[in-house]
């Protein structure tokens, strides 16, 4: 660090600084060491000596380099397991905290339902109250219960960014007020009330004509006055600069600023382009308000209060060798990626035999560490700066696809393979780019899958936020399919008569029917982490049975979208003739979706009582059995309808889910606690209430395998106001 440089730009003083790690090539000693000579300036030689926040990403691990590389956002959902995030958030908060950072710049809590948008990745899926589990449990392990000892959780984006025009990143959304409170505000409501959320970034498009980072209507009267948040709002990187260079409503910055802080957003990041000495100027010739001003600075001091910044500014220095990826670090984020895959389709060829004399690996994804690293990984960080500085970066030389691997060791699919099955010999090929028409080297992996006795066919995407990635903030897709080159290779392979399994890396649900018809076996394992090679390797040949289950709906094309499990009566569907002229309106794969190495039997379903009341809570119960050979996990999923409404309801909306781990034979006895007001929903004059009727309940394996059926009635008045919302139902393991 420069520090002549730094005692320059800090002497006024800063309120936050920016990616003391991610914008550089420090070691995890090096960005402590930063932190405390930026806090030491601020502190001594400053007019009023305030310490600063020191903000970083989060997203599937702290982004520097060194930091554990945990499974993205999406795969992390697929777990079913909440637990799971907290135990991931709570080492991304040793490792950030002893470093000297206060802020983390996740979850993100948008509602996933359009995987054109290259940040679906970072989502937890498509469904409200699943998002809502796994933010809050997220949150908790960042933040702690006590800030002086966590991090500081963003929720992002507040609100509407994931259902843009065209899934385009920053487009406008077309949505009305229902959809926004009922369906995209719920994870946001819970994040709050649940976990103490203490940070809130803005979104960036605009809703219905009106610009978020600009409009008090979403950032204050709704965020502040509606939902009682009461934390600190954050500016989305560059969104008050934006409403002049990309929404076009401002002639200059000073004026975003004004409008900006008006709406409530009260820190700007990453810098001061528009928080500057213009701003000062606005407030002394009186085109903004001091008290607004004021307002912010006091819960900007408030958090730094929270956290213990003028108590202790500084942190110990050390290695943090182990801190940072010692062999607990591995084990959790070998646990999590295990617990990702999704198991899509299997004819019987899952799991390997372990006595396969040859197995081919063929695939762009099956030899590439980078692929298994996320858009907001350390690696992709560097990709972005080294594509937009050419010359020059202090990244220039670095090779991106292996620099994670200088302090994390990040192994292949291939090499993952071949350590955890040496008795199989291993013959690999490319065979075909991520992103290509290229067919040039298809008939050399031909030539090599012809020499063996199976195929693992890994293809996919790369997540990041450089042009030549395919997945990621800004990499968004207009049709969902894979390259030319990866489908004829694929079509090639298939053509061998082998047999083949598919092992698909990447961040959204792609249109794969065809790989679903030729293929013996297609795994997901979308982007696991440094653990991932491993995952998938275990999984292949069943040391590992996956468990997991689709966190969002996979489309059969791309003209499906929007496709979610929970639409309205009228929705998925044509009129009478049902489907489109050239294509069914199922999906190709439900939300819920995943199959085991064993089976699942389901019975004995009760529900406690016919009838109960607003405000009450009713026991669901059943029996699941493994009825296979091999000891399994089940998720086992509730879901609720309210048959008639005053306004239409969602054909069925998961309320409820639990993750078994059953030894062959063994039977569990799972109660779901249902809390009634989990029905309630926005009225005509949008005021939250639960009506009086029949409630259908379905228990099953996905959305659509359901298994068991019942029904309960809600009695009382036709239409009853409730005061908020639940977020959770309780269950029991008996």
């Amino acid at each position: 660090m420069d520090i002549h440089k730094a005692e320059k730009r800090l002497q006024p003083g800063i309120g936050q600084v920016t990616r003391i790690g991610g914008n550089s090539i420090q070691t995890p000693a090096e960005i402590a060491r930063s932190a405390n000579r930026v806090q030491k300036i601020l502190v001594e030689n400053t007019r009023l000596g305030i310490p600063a926040i020191v903000h970083e990403e989060c997203c599937s691990g702290a982004m520097f380099l060194g930091a554990t590389l945990f499974p993205q956002m999406i795969g992390l959902a697929c777990s079913f397991k909440p637990e799971l995030a907290f135990r991931m958030t709570d080492i991304i908060r040793q490792q950030c905290r002893a470093l000297g950072l206060h802020q983390g710049l996740a979850p993100v809590l948008d509602v996933g339902r359009d995987p054109r948008w290259g940040r679906i990745e970072e989502t937890f899926g498509e469904d409200p109250f699943l998002i809502s589990q796994f933010g809050v449990e997220y949150i908790r392990g960042l933040q702690t219960d006590d800030l002086k000892n966590g991090v500081m959780a963003t929720g992002k984006h507040f609100i509407g960014h994931s259902f843009s025009m065209g899934g385009l990143n920053c487009a406008p959304v077309p949505m009305g007020p229902r959809t926004l409170k009922e369906t995209y505000l719920y994870p946001f409501e819970a994040a709050i009330r649940k976990a103490n959320l203490a940070t809130m970034m803005n979104s960036y498009p605009e809703i219905d004509g009106d610009v978020v980072a600009a409009t008090p209507t979403y950032l204050t009267d709704l965020l502040r006055g509606e939902l009682g948040f009461d934390g600190l709002i954050v500016s989305d990187y560059q969104a008050i600069s934006m409403l002049k260079t990309y929404h076009w409503i401002t002639e200059d910055l000073t004026e975003a600023a004004i409008l900006s802080i008006r709406a409530g957003i009260e820190v700007e990041l990453p810098t001061n382009e528009t928080f500057n000495e213009a701003l000062i100027a606005a407030i002394e010739n009186g085109a903004l308000e001091m008290e607004l001003v004021d307002r912010a600075v006091a819960r900007h001091l408030t958090k730094k209060f929270e956290l213990g910044l003028f108590e202790q500014p500084y942190v110990v220095e050390a290695d943090f060798s182990d801190l940072m990826d010692g062999p607990d670090k591995r084990t959790a984020a070998a646990e999590i990626a295990k617990q990702s895959m999704v198991l899509l389709s299997n004819n019987g060829l899952l799991p390997l035999s372990k006595d396969l004399k040859t197995i081919a690996v063929i695939g762009p994804n099956a030899d590439d560490s980078r692929c298994l690293q996320s858009d907001y990984s350390y690696s992709a960080v560097v990709e972005l700066q080294m594509y937009q500085h050419p010359e020059g970066s202090i990244f220039t030389n670095f090779d991106p696809s292996t620099l994670a691997d200088e302090k994390v060791k990040v192994p292949s699919i291939l090499s993952a393979l071949k350590k955890f099955n040496p008795n199989t010999r291993f013959v690999y090929a490319r065979g075909a780019d991520l992103n290509t028409t290229d067919v040039s080297d298809i008939s050399s992996a031909v030539k090599v899958a012809g020499e063996a006795d199976a195929v693992v066919l890994v293809l996919g995407e790369r997540s990041g936020l450089a042009a030549e990635c395919t997945c990621g903030e800004t990499r968004d897709s207009a049709d969902l399919c894979l390259s030319v080159g990866q489908m004829e290779l694929a079509r090639a392979v298939f053509a061998l008569g082998k047999p083949v399994v598919v092992v698909l890396v990447n961040g959204r649900p792609l249109a794969i029917a065809e790989l679903v018809d030729q293929a013996d076996a297609v795994l997901e394992a979308w982007v696991p982490g440094e653990e991932g090679g491993l995952a998938i390797a275990e999984t292949l040949f069943g040391q590992n049975n996956p468990g997991g289950k689709l966190c969002i709906t996979f489309p059969r094309s791309v003209g499906q979208i929007p496709v979610f499990y929970n639409h309205k009566p009228s929705g998925s569907k044509s009129n009478w003739f049902t489907n489109y002229v050239n294509e069914s309106v199922t999906p190709l794969f439900p939300f819920g979706h995943g199959l085991s190495y064993t089976q699942f039997a389901y019975s004995d379903l009760n529900i406690e009582k016919p009838e109960v009341g607003a405000g009450e809570t009713i026991k669901i119960s059943c029996e699941v059995r493994n009825a296979g050979k091999v000891a399994g996990d089940e998720v086992v999923q509730l879901y609720l309808q309210d048959e008639i409404g005053s306004l239409p309801r969602p054909v069925k909306e998961l309320k409820g889910f639990v993750r078994l781990s059953l030894q062959p034979g063994e039977q569990k006895n799972i109660q779901f606690d249902v809390p009634v007001n989990l029905m309630a929903f926005f009225d005509r004059d949008l005021h939250l209430v639960v009506e009086a009727g029949k409630i259908n309940v379905f228990i099953g394996s996905s959305s659509e395998d359901i298994r068991l059926k019942g029904e309960f009635t809600i009695c009382g008045a036709q239409k009853m106001p409730i005061k908020q919302r639940e977020y959770s139902c309780p269950v029991q393991v008996l």
